[in-house]
């Protein structure tokens, strides 16, 4: 019985199971003695990217479809099954979901006994009345009956002609636009392309010829224009796989669906000229 013991005490704790497929995917990096420069030289994904994905925090990255095409490349690069992984991640991200909107839809149930009391309920309600009327009677015993408070229209009005002179309205309108604002990709920011499928052919040039990328690319493999590229050019077939972005800020697709793409250009500025509305002038009346 003592050997059985001494046997049974010395056998070393079992290592949980990694949670979450960040967790699952930076212990096979460790294992394997790579950092995570390497995943992103080998993968092409922003390390702020590769960072956000081993956290588990796939909110933070542009889209789903980013979410599980980073996670298969990163999977390929320590060599886990892509499959597995972009399986776990759709999970993950279905979870949060659900967890969003329970959060969202209501409130979860409290303990009953920390509910107030039918008594102290009514108590409540009787005050809020008796707060009512001392309202009441305090304005009409200090206001006439052809005074009251002052109109909001002038107000509104005013607020209205400092919108249209400034150009930028107040409260939380404006604050929403001026962070759009400061969040706007630029001009002559980081391009990346990722690829939606597998055996995606996709070349990119610059405008006399000059190579810069071609390959059949997989679900998931991004490609970054150089920023010293000179009018850069793509030549492809299925502009509706490649997903977009510039400055990490998602931007639309070249196509929504397969055609034939030669000499478009897909510059930041090219690209973001494409995605703004077209601006419509007014056209003046006909004098009679």
């Amino acid at each position: 019985m003592n050997s059985e013991h001494d046997s049974s005490a010395g056998e070393l704790p079992t290592q949980p199971e990694p949670v979450g497929v960040g967790e699952t995917l930076r212990l096979a990096r460790e294992q394997q003695g790579l950092d995570l420069a390497y995943i992103g030289a080998e993968t092409r994904i922003p390390m702020h990217h590769l960072e956000a994905i081993e956290l588990g925090a796939f909110d933070s990255l542009p889209s789903r479809t980013y979410a599980i095409g980073f996670a298969r490349s990163y999977a390929r690069a320590v060599g886990l099954d892509e499959f597995e992984i972009a399986d776990a991640v759709r999970a993950e991200i279905a979870d949060e979901d659900e967890r969003q909107s329970a959060m969202v839809g209501g409130m979860e149930p409290g303990d009953p006994a920390k509910l107030p009391s039918a008594g102290l309920a009514w108590f409540g309600a009787f005050a809020a009345l008796l707060l009512a009327v001392g309202v009441f009677s305090f304005y009409s015993t200090y206001f006439s009956a052809g005074v009251g408070p002052p109109s909001l229209l002038a107000e509104k009005d005013d607020e209205a002609a400092d919108t249209g002179a400034n150009g930028l309205a107040s409260g939380e309108n404006g604050e929403t636009a001026l962070a759009q604002a400061q969040s706007a990709p630029e001009r002559d920011g980081r391009v990346i392309f990722t690829a939606l499928e597998d055996d995606v052919w996709v070349r990119f040039y610059e405008d006399g010829g000059e190579r810069l990328f071609e390959a059949q690319m997989a679900s998931g493999d991004t490609f970054e224009l150089p920023r010293s590229a000179a009018q850069p050019l793509i030549n492809t077939g299925r502009p509706d796989a490649f997903a977009i972005t510039i400055d990490g800020q998602a931007v639309p697709k070249l196509a929504e669906e397969p055609m034939t793409l030669g000499d478009t250009p897909v510059s930041a500025a090219a690209l973001l000229a494409r995605a703004s509305p077209a601006v419509v002038m007014p056209v003046p009346p006909i004098p009679d």
